[in-house]
């Protein structure tokens, strides 16, 4: 089952670089229907907490999207989800123009020197932009910039020490805030950096793809890749706040919307299963960058994100299931070369694995396999590894995954109905033998 994809302890939860690209029509009435928690006892859902009482929506946007007559998304208040996590809470913004809100982003500096980390290929794009927001009426905070080179094979320690050299020659010191601009790998590095600068220093998050905005840049997962293995050097640090600002969609490149439509396709799968109901009725209007789809998918994602990390930041357990595909996901990254394919084409591909595992142990029905295949085709995301992909390569790469624990390698799997998944290291090898075997060559 190769891909012929082109790049150009159990625990069990349940719950509820750019181009410019033609607009296009979207819907004027909105019902408003967030997706149910589920109905289980509360025995059932590992102390998974009720939404409302871990987080907040403070603006709430759309959810069921109708094709009908057309309408802009608002520009004017964005939608606000919170990250519950005490003293150290913060809001993630969400909405049309927010780069032109000076006031989202300097309430969340607290020093006069800023630095914001960007690349290539989103500098040209946002990078004045984001200057004139952190700077506008605030004439006391100066900007530097570093502009790092595009793309995941830069996500090292080489490119890291980039950042360093910009803040030390710019001597920046501890009440600075370093600004990252761009998708994940800025997000990743710039963060990181962060987390290690004089020990410390505040950041933000201003993610400008997909993949950024729906899942990497909410949570505090920060870090580097390693020749051996993906995002094996890092730390968790939160940021001081996350501004999605959706209008920076418009500039990206359709693989890249695609490549992050599978972090959204994830959350369904593994704790809100009318978001994935959702999602198939509505993945013609994502694909055309509806304004209104896509700020309703950013928004639900968000918050699924933002109640798993606020119930477990360090990824003790729940917070372990967002990572469902990508332990095959990170194999096929790690293995095929990084950058060949992006993370979410590597995830989807990792989450069909997972699927087929979950299969092969009778713990999911031969039609949810098939609808996992049919929203992945439909959003233009590989379904099966690169050709060059070995068993040996996926067992070798997957034995240093960051979820081995005591020499077992720990999976996240579907199990029961749609919306529930286990993390988990007892299940029978045979069954992930087989997986192994259907995907890549002996």
């Amino acid at each position: 089952m190769a891909s012929s994809f082109c790049p150009k302890q159990a625990l069990s939860f349940t719950s509820s670089a750019h181009q410019l690209h033609q607009s296009r029509a979207i819907p004027r009435d909105i019902h408003v229907r967030f997706p149910s928690s589920g109905s289980l006892p509360s025995s059932s859902r590992c102390g998974v907490k009720s939404s409302a009482a871990r987080f907040k929506v403070l603006a709430t946007s759309a959810t069921k999207v109708m094709d009908q007559s057309p309408s802009k998304a608002s520009s004017e208040a964005p939608t606000v989800v919170e990250v519950d996590l005490g003293n150290r809470s913060y809001p993630i913004y969400i909405g049309s123009g927010l780069l032109d809100q000076p006031d989202l982003l300097q309430r969340h500096i607290h020093g006069k020197r800023v630095l914001v980390v960007t690349n290539t290929t989103v500098a040209p794009l946002y990078l004045d932009k984001t200057i004139s927001a952190l700077t506008d009426g605030n004439p006391n905070v100066t900007v530097e910039s570093v502009i790092l080179p595009d793309g995941e094979q830069f996500k090292n320690m080489d490119t890291l020490m980039k950042v360093f050299d910009k803040a030390i020659e710019s001597r920046l010191d501890r009440r600075c805030t370093f600004v990252a601009l761009g998708g994940g790998v800025i997000g990743d590095m710039c963060g990181y950096a962060a987390a290690s600068y004089l020990r410390g220093v505040n950041f933000i998050q201003i993610p400008t793809t997909v993949m950024a905005q729906v899942d990497s840049s909410v949570g505090g997962k920060t870090g580097i890749n390693h020749p051996l293995g993906k995002n094996m050097i890092g730390a968790f640090y939160q940021p001081q706040c996350v501004l999605v600002d959706t209008d920076t969609l418009d500039t990206l490149p359709d693989r890249e919307l695609a490549s992050g439509l599978a972090e959204v396709i994830k959350y369904g799968l593994i704790r809100d299963a009318e978001f994935f109901e959702w999602q198939e009725q509505n993945m013609p209007l994502l694909l055309a960058r509806d304004p209104t789809a896509f700020t309703y998918a950013i928004k639900r994602s968000c918050e699924n994100k933002a109640e798993v990390v606020s119930l477990d930041e360090k990824e003790s357990g729940l917070r372990a299931t967002l990572n469902l595909g990508h332990t095959f996901g990170h194999a096929v990254e790690t293995g095929f070369g990084y950058g060949q394919w992006l993370h979410g084409e590597a995830v989807a591909a990792g989450t069909v694995m997972a699927v087929d595992m979950s299969r092969r142990l009778g713990w999911i029905d031969d039609s949810l396999v098939q609808r996992v295949q049919n929203i992945l085709q439909q959003a233009k995301l590989p379904t099966s590894p690169p050709e060059t992909m070995t068993v040996e390569m996926f067992k070798s790469i997957m034995a240093v995954d960051k979820k081995v624990a005591d020499g077992k390698l720990r999976l996240i799997l579907l199990k029961g109905p749609l919306g529930n998944c286990v993390f988990t290291g007892d299940y029978d090898q045979k069954a992930l033998d087989e997986t192994l075997r259907a995907f890549s060559k002996s």
